[in-house]
């Protein structure tokens, strides 16, 4: 299938391709970052999505795109409630709710650097990872699962695992509202019940950084970051339970689009009406995983607490949490009227501009943190929404990978590339050499030139930049 990118403006390019296409494809970049796009079959998805009953506005990828699952990581896209629009497990994800928490401490860099070591061996020894079983946060069964399903970071505060500031800093107040526990099954549930309090396998990681520079210091005020700070980044999602969610909707809705009249170009891509019975079963499964994800990373936060006041002496403030494989109903206004509408966020995060409606009362002036993890051996931002995104107010959500994992592998060999970054000033504390190597800085794109794009596109703006001191690899 041909596909031709047009640039339209500044960071912004239409994708052109012969077939049907409700609404154009849009993808925000830069000419630098093209070339590690154009070759990726994320552009046909980005088109392919524009075929979905409902859409409106674009089809939208963002400057960190690369092909995923049914939409492209990096893929938004909206479909009108009342006319019929639709919801794709393909657009949300395997990891529902996978997300970044931010915390920044109250020590500085050089203060900690005697400290890091010890730091790094008890985050090591404490921090569960990989694929296997095994989390902070035994649950005993399926009455407490369901709590924890329907109360998400809320009920792991309730039941003493963090302080209730972390609800105010986390999107939705920590809990995301139509939660259905029962959508969620028994095989889903047993594979959540030893994982609460895991970072999992892949480009998972608990990250100790330090704030490198500052842009915008009274935004980054707002947010609790300055100049030399040491802060803690996690990046994590709700693990085996929300698999096997999307697993299960995936097959429901699979064999239910034909009794709506719904065809696809791809069976990734398998959707329902949102106000049909599977859509609504699948919203409430959805929003039930995405709480399990949510107090994932508030149990992985307390460990980072205990480790830091045990290791350095002080304690850590929880700056933002937000996810990025969502889908949300939201209102937003299209061709000038308020519509309800279905917007799926898959590797893309929230970006809500200052004073806009859901932010903290004490972020309404400066607007919503944007986290974009880099790599371990790159800087990560904090940016900040912008007015007058039309991508649903949504930005990107890292770097977005060049390599496949297979590729890394053949180019990366793990011990080498600890090597290479302990020799660089940041302590690397692996699960395995072979993920090491799947997630080599090399195997991403530059997030600099991401970042820089996000902007000059007007998704989010940049205030801080953070470098790594050591990471915790999933």
């Amino acid at each position: 299938m041909e596909i031709t990118l047009v640039e339209e403006g500044s960071f912004r390019f239409v994708i052109e391709r012969r077939g049907p296409m409700r609404v154009p494809g849009v993808v925000f970049g830069s000419k630098d970052l093209l070339p590690q796009i154009a070759g990726d079959q994320a552009l046909e998805q980005v088109a392919n999505v524009a075929t979905l009953p409902g859409i409106v506005r674009a089809s939208f990828a963002m400057p960190d795109v690369h092909w995923g699952y049914g939409f492209p990581i990096g893929g938004v896209a909206a479909t009108d409630v009342a006319a019929g629009g639709v919801i794709s497990p393909g657009g949300v994800g395997f990891d529902i709710s996978c997300g970044v928490r931010l915390l920044a401490a109250g020590i500085d860099r050089g203060p900690l650097a005697r400290r890091l070591p010890r730091l790094m061996d008890i985050l090591d020894a404490t921090i569960p990872r990989g694929m296997r079983r095994g989390g902070l946060w035994p649950l005993s069964g399926r009455g407490e699962v369901d709590g924890l399903l329907t109360g998400g970071a809320r009920y792991a505060v309730e039941h003493g695992h963090g302080v209730p500031r972390d609800l105010a800093r986390c999107e939705d107040a920590g809990a995301l509202a139509g939660a259905d526990p029962a959508q969620v099954g028994t095989r889903a549930v047993e594979r959540g019940l030893g994982q609460v309090g895991s970072l999992g396998s892949g480009n998972h990681f608990l990250e100790v950084q330090a704030v490198d520079q500052v842009y915008d210091p009274a935004t980054a005020a707002a947010f609790g970051l300055r100049p030399e700070q040491v802060c803690v980044m996690i990046h994590c999602g709700s693990r085996g339970l929300g698999h096997q969610v999307c697993t299960d909707h995936v097959r429901v809705m699979d064999q239910a689009m034909r009794r709506y009249g719904i065809e696809v170009p791809d069976r990734q891509l398998a959707c329902v009406p949102v106000e049909s019975p599977p859509g609504r079963a699948y919203l409430g499964a959805m929003a039930a995983a995405a709480n399990y994800g949510r107090a994932n990373r508030q149990l992985l936060s307390e460990a980072a607490r205990r480790a830091f006041a045990t290791a350095a002496e002080t304690g850590l403030d929880l700056v933002y949490d937000v996810s990025h494989n969502m889908a949300k109903l939201e209102t937003h206004e299209v061709d000038g009227a308020p519509r309800r509408l279905c917007v799926h966020r898959k590797g893309a995060t929230l970006a809500l501009p200052p004073g806009a409606p859901g932010l903290p009362d004490d972020l309404a002036a400066a607007g919503q943190p944007v986290l974009i993890p880099g790599t371990m051996g790159t800087a990560s931002y904090v940016m900040v929404g912008m007015p007058g995104n039309d991508a649903f107010f949504s930005a990107c959500h890292g770097a977005g990978r060049v390599w496949s994992r297979h590729k890394a592998l053949r180019m990366v060999r793990g011990q080498q590339l600890r090597d290479e970054l302990e020799s660089r000033g940041i302590a690397v504390r692996p699960s395995s050499w072979r993920g090491l190597a799947e997630e080599a800085p090399d195997a991403y794109k530059d997030v600099d030139a991401v970042a820089a794009a996000t902007e000059g596109a007007g998704l989010a703006r940049v205030v801080a930049r953070l470098v790594p001191l050591g990471v915790v690899k999933g």
